[in-house]
């Protein structure tokens, strides 16, 4: 079990899809604000690399979110080493898009089963760890949560299921001091879907801001829930 200096017991997170991105930012900040952060991403080499540029006893572990079982026995790891859980952030993601007569079963499968099937699997394992000493759950979800666009079916629907799954989560939970909040970006300079970020996405919200939004929201009253924040772009470019 970790300690911080005056000998209470430190507060920790566990970030999935952590190994770049909104995941590391969030786990990074986390970290500096004093919580014990465990990481876990599909890659083994990138998460272990995340959670050493990190330092300060970060954990970088394999896991992929569509296996209950090893989310489940990671879970059990992290309450283990840190002596608890006190925040998820449920990140982990991918995206293939496509109309829909072109996108394929297998395309589907990926994206549902990452982004709402595996938010499920998460937040499950993790329930039992928050209900021990309250919390707090963050999904990213995106705006493509409220917003259909064309080639979007796999993504959106993911999308949309997770906030309602997020809305589900905070009636069962807020008896047991858990808040959920969700997190709805636009567009974030990301490796998302493939993308590299340059000095062309300045503009964009910057995986930095989602960090900083977490610990905002962290320090709101314990009364006061904010379970809904779409974010976006203050100046995008003009079309």
């Amino acid at each position: 079990m970790t300690q911080n200096g005056s000998g209470a017991m430190a507060k920790s997170a566990f970030v999935t899809g952590a190994s770049k991105g909104i995941g590391l930012a969030v786990a990074r900040s986390l970290a500096v604000a004093g919580y014990g952060v465990t990481l876990t991403s599909r890659n083994q080499d990138e998460v272990e690399a995340a959670a050493r540029s990190i330092g300060q006893g970060a954990r970088g572990v394999v896991c992929d979110v569509r296996d209950p079982q090893a989310l489940q026995r990671e879970v059990d790891a992290h309450v283990e080493a840190f002596g608890g859980l006190d925040v998820l952030f449920v990140n982990a993601g991918v995206g293939h898009f496509a109309n829909v007569a072109d996108l394929t079963v297998q395309q589907w499968q990926d994206v549902i089963d990452t982004n709402l099937s595996g938010a499920f699997y998460t937040v499950k394992a993790a329930i039992p760890a928050l209900k021990a000493r309250g919390g707090y759950i963050f999904t990213l979800s995106s705006l493509a949560g409220r917003n259909p666009f064309a080639g979007g079916g796999a993504y959106n629907a993911s999308k949309f299921g997770l906030n309602g799954l997020s809305e589900v989560l905070t009636l069962d939970l807020r008896q047991h001091d858990i808040k959920v909040t969700q997190i709805m970006p636009g567009s974030v300079a990301t490796h998302f879907a493939g993308h590299t970020p340059s000095e062309a996405d300045a503009w964009k919200i910057q995986p930095e801001d989602i960090a900083q939004l977490t610990l905002d929201l962290l320090e709101m009253p314990a009364r006061t829930l904010p379970s809904r924040i779409e974010v976006r772009p203050s100046r995008p470019p003009q079309k």
